[in-house]
């Protein structure tokens, strides 16, 4: 019977940025919407405020994202081009820093040359991205990728919150909004989990409590600010 084992490394760069945009959009959008009703405005005006919070975090997300990945990725081509160069300059020195990593793992030292030999005649500077730098193909920085990742998920969460205070009437748009983005946010926590291999449970539970206080923190700001006036 042939066993294959389903890893999840691979996703890790797609499902950080997916998850911390969906979860920006629901937390940051129902928090704003939570506060603004909070001050006894208008219907209308906190879904304007919801829609302008959409808009300007969705891009914030993509820019952030963007930037923030373009400098991971500068860095490992960096690092990438000091080791072609130094394979280029002293290659019997590299071949022995990669048999003695080998080593370190456990690996006898006869072997351990033979195997940074074969290796390094078919790919040395993928061996020793690999195995001295620790840059893979699986984690590789994608900043285009991230960056559509993260706003894509941020306007999709953004989009639920605000879709339950347009359709919940005005007296009853915080507590509409505060239960169903919990909900919401339970769900993308178990999701997340289950396709990380993590706790379902805990997954859920830890997006829920932090987006039960920025809400509550709105709210009271909210609240705090309607009275002043």
């Amino acid at each position: 019977m042939s066993h294959h084992e389903q890893h999840r490394t691979h996703r890790v760069g797609w499902l950080r940025a997916a998850v911390m945009g969906a979860n920006d959009g629901i937390v940051s959008t129902a928090s704003l919407l939570v506060g603004v009703a909070a001050a006894n405005t208008t219907q209308e005006n906190v879904l304007l405020a919801g829609v302008a919070g959409l808009v300007a975090g969705a891009m914030s997300m993509a820019a952030g994202e963007y930037v923030s990945v373009s400098s991971q990725a500068d860095t490992e081509r960096a690092d990438l081009e000091l080791e072609r160069q130094s394979l280029e300059e002293n290659e019997a020195f590299e071949l022995e820093e990669l048999a003695s990593i080998y080593e370190g793992r456990g690996v006898e030292p006869a072997l351990a040359m033979q195997v940074a030999e074969q290796l390094m005649a078919q790919d040395a500077l993928g061996a020793h991205a690999r195995d001295e730098i620790g840059i893979s193909d699986t984690v590789t920085a994608h900043p285009t990728q991230a960056a559509l990742s993260s706003a894509g998920t941020f306007t999709i969460g953004a989009a639920l919150p605000l879709l339950v205070a347009w359709l919940s009437p005005g007296e009853q748009q915080i507590p509409f909004i505060a239960a169903f983005s919990l909900v919401f946010l339970a769900m993308l926590g178990a999701l997340a989990a289950r396709a990380g291999g993590a706790s379902v449970t805990i997954g859920a539970l830890r997006v829920t409590f932090w987006g039960t206080v920025a809400m509550a923190l709105t709210a009271g700001i909210g609240r705090l600010f309607d009275v002043m006036v």
